[in-house]
């Protein structure tokens, strides 16, 4: 019973990665909490933080 749950699940999901315009939107929900992610983990914070101080060292 409960697996015959599971498999509708995997064949929907599979029947949505396959068309275009889900695929779509998904890449672009993954950009976006992506960029999120990367803001709010403060090791990467500090990278980015240093990157940008090197770059307004070398314009000066």
């Amino acid at each position: 019973m409960a697996l015959d749950a599971i498999l509708h699940g995997f064949v929907t999901m599979n029947g949505l990665a396959t068309s275009p315009i889900v695929l779509l939107v998904l890449a672009f929900i993954g950009a976006y909490l992506g960029s999120r992610v990367v803001e709010v983990i403060p090791f990467t914070r500090r990278i980015i933080e240093r990157r940008e101080a090197q770059a307004a060292a070398e314009r000066e």
